[in-house]
């Protein structure tokens, strides 16, 4: 897709009319706007409507109107204009990637396989649909009969962040709409265009007026607040950190609003003993620099076993080193930029105190001279300190702290002495991983795999990672509330 063709696609989702209300787009009420910056640049890329609490008060009642239709449609129905949407984005997939690729910086190719994972949520969900299941029993008194059924929560706010702008997207609207309620989203400010994309499709694909609305804003406090106030709105789904899930979850106390919130990260690589060193590079490659590292389940920690650190640690410098860093709009980038330059500041301030106690730079992979925007090398750094900085903070980005460990007691007290149990990935022979899987404390864990992402499976963490699980069955259940009737017989 050329910049051209880029330019038109932007210029044709009308990012100044992005209050998407009703399957129409709008100015912000106060007329304000926001710019959208590419980051490999630092440069704008366009002004996007900036929604205020008049914007989220209407697109709420537009929703709230918009519910009982859409509740009542059957779950046919509704499965098979989610499934139209997944035709669609796959057919835009390419489009899309390039507009992520822009506003986000992530690499063309991560892009595209967002797009693809993005879209591969309606189809799950279109399918899933059809399937509520529910209960019929006899009490142990008798007399009367039990029918245990599920029905849709309400009105549903959805919160999400720039990382993955499509994905974060789908992974709650699908499950939302199968489950037959209507919503009203609120993307990071970062990365509003995907998202006015995704209306678009959703359109397309058939959803009625006032069943899918966005409002984009720079003042999230505003909207979010709004929203959580208002008796309409039965439950907010949230991804992003855990400071931001701790202060919705303030707001949502009050009116005990349902809450699914899918948080920060700090996940552990373990590579043991007996690993496929190989493997586990290639593994270690996913699971790091996937989104340059932006990612709640990149790998964080990376704990090699005394026996293979050397060997590992020689092949990773390898592959880092030779990383191509650019413009995630060149087809030959595998690093772009971090979104923003408070992103590139806190990264480059985590490896300045790591170097203070005492971590050492193993490899990094070279900037070109003629880049503007903001970047960080990809870097091995081997760290002495199970306290470093770089292993106790979520670093979101392409640094990769190697830690060396001996005995298993000793990788358990690293690997679960964190507040966050999102992910973790292990590599070994399949018993002894299984086995150490097994006593880690995260929702997800990677045996002998880089990735653990899939709509079929439950995402989610424990701790403060997270409450509830996006994906596969458990993912329509957080939409839906459980009824039952007792009937007399």
């Amino acid at each position: 897709m050329d910049s051209q063709a880029l330019k038109q696609y932007v210029e044709n989702l009308e990012p100044a009319k992005a209050i998407w209300i009703n399957n129409s787009g709008r100015a912000a009420a106060s007329g304000e706007t926001f710019p959208v910056i590419d980051p490999a640049t630092t440069t704008p890329i366009t002004e996007v409507s900036s929604g205020t609490a008049a914007d989220a008060r209407a697109a709420l009642d537009a929703a709230a109107s918009a519910q009982p239709g859409w509740a009542a449609r059957s779950p046919r129905e509704r499965g098979e204009i989610l499934r139209r949407a997944w035709e669609l984005m796959i057919a835009s997939s390419k489009e899309l990637a390039n507009l992520m690729s822009w506003e986000n910086g992530k690499a063309y190719g991560d892009s595209l396989g967002e797009a693809s994972y993005a879209a591969e949520f309606f189809r799950w969900f279109s399918e899933e649909a059809v399937r509520s299941d529910g209960d019929y029993a006899i009490p142990p008194a008798g007399g009367s009969r039990t029918l245990v059924t599920a029905r849709p929560v309400g009105v549903c706010a959805l919160i999400t962040p720039w990382n993955f702008p499509a994905a974060m997207a789908t992974r709650k609207i699908a499950p939302a709409l199968a489950a037959g309620n209507a919503v009203v989203l609120k993307p990071a400010s970062e990365t509003p265009l995907t998202a006015l994309g995704v209306m678009r499709i959703l359109k397309e694909a058939g959803v009625p007026a006032g069943v899918v609305n966005l409002v984009p804003s720079r003042h999230s406090a505003d909207i979010s607040e709004t929203w959580l106030a208002d008796p309409r709105v039965r439950l907010v789904s949230f991804t992003g950190s855990t400071p931001v899930g701790r202060s919705l979850l303030g707001l949502a106390a009050p009116r005990v609003v349902n809450t699914a919130m899918e948080l920060g990260g700090n996940a552990a690589f373990v590579v043991g003993a007996t690993a496929d060193v190989d493997a586990a590079i290639e593994g270690l490659m996913i699971a790091k620099f996937r989104n340059g590292g932006q990612a709640c389940t990149a790998a964080n920690r990376i704990y090699l076993h005394k026996d293979i650190k050397e060997e590992f640690t020689q092949k990773l410098c390898q592959r880092v080193a030779a990383l191509r860093v650019g413009a995630g709009l060149d087809p030959e980038t595998e690093i772009g930029p971090v979104v923003n330059e408070k992103a590139m500041k806190g990264i480059n301030q985590l490896l300045e105190a790591a170097l203070e106690q005492g971590a050492k730079v193993l490899a990094k992979a070279p900037l070109p001279s003629d880049l503007a925007g903001y970047f960080v090398a990809p870097t091995v750094i081997e760290v002495p300190r199970a306290d470093s900085p770089l292993l106790q903070n979520e670093i979101f980005g392409p640094l990769a702290p190697i830690k060396e460990y001996s005995c298993e007691d000793e990788l358990l007290e690293m690997v679960n002495g964190t507040e966050m149990g999102l992910a973790s990935y292990v590599y070994g022979d399949l018993n002894w991983a299984l086995h150490l899987a097994e006593k880690i404390e995260a929702g997800m864990v990677g045996v002998n795999r880089g990735l653990v992402s899939d709509p079929a499976a439950p995402f989610g963490g424990v701790k403060q990672s997270g409450i509830g699980r996006e994906g596969a069955r458990e993912g329509i259940r957080e939409f839906q509330e459980v009824q039952y009737f007792s009937i007399d017989w």
